[in-house]
Formats: C-alpha cells, structure tokens, sequence
C-alpha cells in the first residue's frame, strides 16, 4: 500500500455518470432514507466559507491544521468548491504553478504511436452515456484524448495504461483539460504509484494487504473467500485500478474521492472493506454463495444500499484499524513478497 500521507502543499462500472439512475440510486430513495443526509442551505453556505477561508490559506492549513481540513473533506466537499479543493488537496495546483507551460507543451510533442492507438480505442467507453462524452470526437472526447496522450509523453515508462481512462474522464467532469492532467499525474504517481507498471506486482501486494486486513474486520468473510479461494486480484483489481470510479453511484463517488485525494489510497482499502463485509457479511449470503462464481457475481453486484453514499462513510469511519495496522500489514506484505522473490 503506498500511502499519500498529507501533501501540505510543500510537496507536493459499472458505468455512473451524473444522470446515473440505475438500482443503486433507486435503492437510496425506495429503502434507504435513512442514509440520505438533509443538509440546510445556510449549512452548506457556512461550508463554502469555510472552504474559501482554507483555499485562500492553503499552506497554512495544510501544514499547522491538517486534521481540520480532513474533518471537513470527511463531511463532504460543497459542490461550488470542489473541483478547486482536489486540485489543491492532490497537489495538482503546486504542480501547475511549477510547469506553467508544460502540458501545452507535451500537446505538441511526438507520442508513441501505440498508446496514441490504445487511447483512441477506449475513448467511447468513458462513461458513454454522459453528456460530455457522448459524442464520438466532441469536446469531452478530445480533451480526454489530449490529457492521456500527455501523460503517455511524460511518463513514457508507464505510457497509457486502460485505468486511467475513466479517472481523467471523471476528473473532466469537474474542471479544465490541463488542471484534469495535472491531477491525473499526481493521482498516478503519487496515489497509486506503482499500480500502472508492467506486472501489476504493487496491485497484487496491495491485495495481498486488504485480505490482510479483511482477517480483522470481518473474519467470516475472510474465511468464506479462504474457503472459496476467491483471491483480491479476482474481485479489487478494478476497485483499486479505477479508484472507484467505476464501482460506485455518483454521490457516493464524489464524497470518497473527497476523502481520497485527502487522505490517500488508504481510503480505497476501507471502501473495499465496507463492500466486502456489506456484500458477504450475512450468514444467507455466504451460504447462497457456494463457490467461486457465485461468490465472484456478488461482489460484481454489491447490493444497492452497501454503495450509498452514507453508509458508506459511516461504517469506514467506524472500522477498528488504525494508522498503525495499515502500517504493519503494508511492512510485512512488503517483506513476504521480497523474501519470495529472493527465494525464486
């Protein structure tokens, strides 16, 4: 697990969209009420304000009281003010000041023909039914285009990698191609660093450590996927590859990338937590299902409710890890894969 601890600012599917209307929301407004929050519109003014105030003094903030901005990020990021914050919160910004020019430039500069190709290929398939995409080579499709394309010229070590795809088209929902790009190179290779190179090596050690952790928060869930040899590659390889973006309904998507590019990709093992204990927890299920397969079309298809936005947030909020636990597994995942490597 590489861990984004606070950037302060020195340092730096399931297809949704925002129409998206499918079981996951219905299921909110039909059983699940009591998850929806009612949130005044002077609340939600006093929010901005605030947001405002820690834009306006990010370093500060960042540096002497990071505790308060992950307070805030954890309650929800006010729509007028989040594409500004992630950019800011992921380092994006600082990225930007630093190379002014820099995206202009790698527009123009020669590209792998290959990744050129792959990239051209996926365009249509991010998230396809939402207005900025769903014209074949309108707006939204050539600027994702043009943010992946720089990112395969500025890392060519990775060039384009399928992931990444519906991560800049999520990013263009909410602010302008080259700020997009500068949040897709730090969510790349600061976030999820490693996770995009040949082999897939820190993907699998990842998996290795959310099972890990599964062991401890939901123990008879961890035995049925033991049982079943159902391994993390089979079921988080998208979950983690993606960042959610296509797992999640759109309300619920926003307010963890919120925590996300706050708190880093520790955020993305307590959502796979969540889903795994929501999806398997009950006895009914686990007996349901019976094998691999079976066990495989559950977690595809979490139930409606485990996905809201509120439940969501509010059993991660409430699983009994600690800094210190991702820590460990994360040190000793690291040191079992090293010694098999030695061995092999």
């Amino acid at each position: 697990m590489h861990e984004k601890m606070p950037v302060k600012m020195t340092m730096f599917g399931n297809f949704l969209n925002k129409n998206h209307d499918t079981s996951a929301l219905n299921g909110r407004s039909k059983n699940n009420l009591q998850w929806r929050r009612t949130v005044s519109p002077s609340r939600v003014l006093r929010r901005e304000q605030k947001w405002l105030r820690m834009l306006a003094n990010w370093e500060s903030f960042m540096s002497k009281n990071y505790r308060k901005v992950r307070e805030r990020c954890r309650k929800g990021i006010p729509t007028s003010v989040r594409a500004r914050a992630w950019l800011y919160l992921c380092g994006g910004q600082l990225l930007l000041e630093r190379h002014p020019h820099e995206y202009e430039e790698l527009l123009a500069a020669p590209a792998d023909p290959k990744c050129v190709d792959d990239i051209r290929k996926d365009l249509h398939r991010q998230f396809p039914h939402h207005e900025m995409f769903i014209r074949e080579e309108g707006p939204g499709q050539q600027e994702l285009f043009s943010v992946l394309r720089a990112y395969s010229v500025l890392n060519p070590k990775v060039g384009y990698f399928q992931a990444q795809a519906p991560i800049a088209a999520f990013l263009l929902m909410h602010m302008p191609a080259v700020q997009a790009f500068w949040c897709l190179v730090s969510i790349s290779d600061k976030y999820l660093s490693g996770y995009y190179n040949p082999g897939l090596e820190v993907l699998q050690r990842d998996g290795d450590i959310l099972h890990a952790l599964l062991r401890r928060t939901a123990p008879a869930v961890h035995r049925h996927l033991v049982k079943h040899k159902v391994e993390p590659v089979l079921y988080a390889t998208e979950w983690f590859l993606c960042a959610l973006t296509r797992t999640l309904p759109w309300d619920s998507l926003l307010r963890v990338w919120d925590c996300f590019l706050c708190e880093g990709v520790k955020v993305l093992f307590k959502v796979a937590l969540v889903i795994l204990a929501g999806a398997l927890g009950p006895a009914k299920v686990r007996k349901r299902a019976a094998g691999l397969c079976e066990t495989l079309e559950v977690l595809r298809h979490p139930p409606a409710a485990v996905l809201e936005e509120e439940y969501l947030v509010y059993h991660m909020q409430r699983l009994p890890l600690t800094e210190d636990d991702f820590q460990f597994e994360h040190q000793r995942q690291t040191a079992r894969r090293r010694a098999l490597a030695a061995r092999g």
